[in-house]
């Protein structure tokens, strides 16, 4: 009996692939098997996605950190203020750089047959350039709180706020991604 023609029994149609090593998965929306290359071409459609949110933040940020040197304040700056802006300005460039890098290598990579190589590399210049962006973000904080507000505030809100990123840009995807886990296992033990 060919793959199609099997009962529309997800559960036992996704255990018989993975015994005969078919690497298709459930289709987005529970429409049938998701072969590889339809996988493929949604995950790139995905990471461009992505690309287009960050890479505008990105770039706004960015824009403002280079202002902030043609200021008539920035010369009141102290050394380590001096220090936090040019971490912060090269840490901005390089999320930058991350963020927009897929793009880039779609531009030399395309019709060269390698869109799962592509589609790898790319997802890990995004978590990347997101730890990057992160950090920029922070560390743009702590400049302006440091500068508006008195003694240690500044840091304590600064770490407040990171932790804060951290929590909903790793913890929680990482936490949803080992629901989803043990769901699956007790669905394949059942």
């Amino acid at each position: 009996m060919a793959m199609t023609e099997q009962p529309a029994d997800p559960a036992g149609q996704e255990t018989t692939r993975r015994a005969s090593g078919d690497q298709r998965g459930p289709a987005p929306g529970g429409e049938g098997p998701e072969a590889a290359h339809e996988r493929v071409n949604r995950r790139w459609n995905e990471i461009l996605q992505e690309t287009r949110v960050t890479q505008t933040g990105v770039q706004i940020l960015f824009g403002f950190l280079l202002s902030v040197a043609f200021t008539a304040s920035f010369k009141e700056l102290e050394a380590l203020d001096r220090g936090i802006y040019v971490t912060t300005v090269v840490l901005g460039a390089s999320a930058t750089g991350a963020l927009i890098a897929p793009v880039s290598m779609h531009r030399f990579l395309s019709g060269q047959r390698m869109k799962d190589d592509l589609v790898e590399t790319a997802g890990r210049l995004m978590m990347c350039g997101m730890v990057l962006l992160a950090l920029t973000i922070g560390c743009t904080l702590l400049l302006i709180l440091r500068f508006v507000v008195p003694g240690v505030l500044a840091e304590v809100l600064v770490g407040g706020v990171m932790l804060w990123f951290g929590l909903c840009w790793y913890v929680l995807p990482l936490g949803l991604r080992r629901r989803a886990a043990r769901r699956s296992r007790a669905r394949d033990d059942a």
